[in-house]
């Protein structure tokens, strides 16, 4: 083999080390990344997940807040009738005491 030749394979053997130090980065690189992947991943399915808690969650409370509401016109409701119903009873009173007295008028 000439001192060409050997210069040649030397070259040659250089860049081949050269490219599989390279291929070496690369594949960890790869696997790197692959992991981080699979962790972006497991954290978007997390999120997703909380996601939907929270809106069960809001669609819980929104439905508590108008059976809430809807509790307070009840009793709001029930207190407007029992005051109408004290006063019609009071109206009656008056009228059946203007009865009584207006009868023994007529006697």
């Amino acid at each position: 083999m000439t001192t060409e030749e050997r210069l040649s394979m030397k070259k040659f053997e250089a860049k081949v080390r050269h490219l599989i130090a390279q291929f070496a980065v690369l594949k960890q690189e790869n696997t790197d990344l692959y992991s981080e992947l699979e962790n972006k991943d497991e954290e978007i399915k997390r999120l997703k997940a909380e996601l939907a808690q929270s809106k069960n969650d809001y669609n819980n409370l929104r439905l508590a807040k108008m059976i809430e509401i809807c509790d307070t016109d009840i009793k709001e409701s029930k207190m407007k009738i029992s005051r109408l119903v004290r006063e019609i009873n009071k109206c009656i009173g008056i009228l059946s005491a203007g009865a009584e007295g207006d009868s023994s008028d007529i006697d």
